[in-house]
C-alpha cells in the first residue's frame, strides 16, 4: 500500500522529486506545473511557502471568500507541517514552492524575529489571497531570490538570501493586513460572535474565573486558528484578548451595578473576580470611580 504522505526531509530531496537542480542545499525555488505525486499529502521538514496561481473550485479549501482577491493565493508552512491541497492532488497544479531550511537563517537578522510572522501558524483555510499588483510584488521578490541562487555560494549568500525572504515576508504581512480590511464585514461578525461568547460566559457565572476564557477557547468556538484569531482581534480592536476581555468585563460590571440589589461584592462574585477588593481596585483604575461611586453617579 502506498504511503499517504511524502516526507521531504531536506531541500535537496524536495528538488530531486521535482527534477530541479540544487543551487543551494538549504534553499530552493521550485516551479509547479501539474506535479505528479502518488502520495495524498506532503510533509516538509523545513519552511515552505506555496504561491498558487491556479486555484479552481473555490480555492480548494484555502478559504477564499467573495470579498477576497483571486489573482493568486499563498500558504505558509512551518517545519514538520503536513499539507494537502485537495483530493485531486497534494500540491497545486500551477505555481511555485519556496523551500528553505531553518539553518539557512543562522546568524541572520531574520532568525531573531521569524516568529513575528505569525501567518506561518495559520491554517490553510486562512491563506492569503492576492491582487494582481500584490502578486507581481511577491513574484518580483521571488525573482531576486532566484537570481541570487545563480550566484556561487559564498560567505554572503545566507545573509542576502535571508534578506530577500524577509522582504517578501514583510510584504505578505502588509497584504494580510489589507485582507483584514477587505474582510471587514466578516470580521465584525466574528467580533459579534465573540461578544456573544462573552455574554454566555457571564450567564454561566464565569466558571474558573477568567482562566477559561482563553485564546484557545475563543478560537475553537469561532472556527479559527489561535494565531489568526489573535491577529484579527488585535487588528480590529488594538487589544489582546486579555485586554479586550477586561474591558468587556468592566462593561458588564457597570450594567450589573445599576441593577437594584446588586452590591459590589455580588458583582465581583458573579463576574469571577477573586475578591471584591481586587474588583474595586481594577474598576477604579479603568473608570476613575469606585463601584459604589459609579452607581451613585448614575443614579
Amino acid at each position: 500500500m502506498k504511503p499517504s504522505t511524502l516526507d521531504f526531509r531536506t531541500v535537496c530531496e524536495c528538488n530531486r522529486s521535482f527534477n530541479c537542480r540544487t543551487l543551494h542545499p538549504q534553499i530552493g525555488v521550485i516551479t509547479l506545473q501539474g506535479p505528479d505525486l502518488k502520495q495524498q499529502a506532503v510533509k516538509f521538514e523545513f519552511y515552505a511557502i506555496l504561491f498558487i496561481e491556479k486555484c479552481d473550485d473555490g480555492c480548494c479549501g484555502c478559504g477564499r471568500r467573495s470579498d477576497d482577491y483571486t489573482c493568486a493565493t499563498m500558504v505558509f508552512l512551518q517545519p514538520g507541517e503536513i499539507f494537502r491541497m485537495s483530493e485531486a492532488g497534494a500540491l497545486p497544479d500551477k505555481g511555485w514552492l519556496l523551500a528553505f531550511h531553518p539553518d539557512l537563517l543562522d546568524r541572520t537578522s531574520l532568525k531573531n524575529h521569524l516568529r513575528n510572522y505569525t501567518f506561518f501558524s495559520y491554517r490553510k483555510e486562512e491563506a492569503l489571497h492576492l491582487s494582481q499588483r500584490e502578486a507581481a510584488t511577491v513574484t518580483d521578490c521571488m525573482q531576486h531570490i532566484t537570481g541570487e541562487l545563480q550566484h556561487a555560494v559564498d560567505t554572503h549568500s545566507a545573509t542576502i538570501l535571508s534578506r530577500h525572504i524577509e522582504l517578501m515576508l514583510d510584504y505578505c504581512a502588509r497584504f494580510y493586513e489589507r485582507q483584514f480590511i477587505t474582510r471587514e464585514t466578516r470580521n465584525k461578525s466574528l467580533l459579534e460572535e465573540l461578544d456573544t461568547l462573552f455574554g454566555a460566559w457571564i450567564r454561566t457565572g464565569f466558571p474558573n474565573g477568567s482562566a477559561g476564557f482563553t485564546p484557545e477557547y475563543c478560537a475553537a468556538k469561532l472556527g479559527l486558528s489561535v494565531p489568526y484569531f489573535k491577529d484579527l482581534l488585535e487588528f480590529e480592536t488594538g487589544k489582546t484578548l486579555d485586554e479586550y476581555f477586561q474591558l468587556k468585563r468592566i462593561d458588564a460590571a457597570k450594567e450589573l451595578l445599576l441593577k437594584a440589589g446588586n452590591t459590589p461584592s455580588d458583582v465581583a462574585g458573579r463576574l469571577g473576580y477573586a475578591n471584591v477588593q481586587y474588583f474595586s481596585l481594577l474598576f477604579r483604575k479603568m473608570t476613575g470611580f469606585s463601584p459604589s461611586e459609579y452607581r451613585l453617579s448614575r443614579n
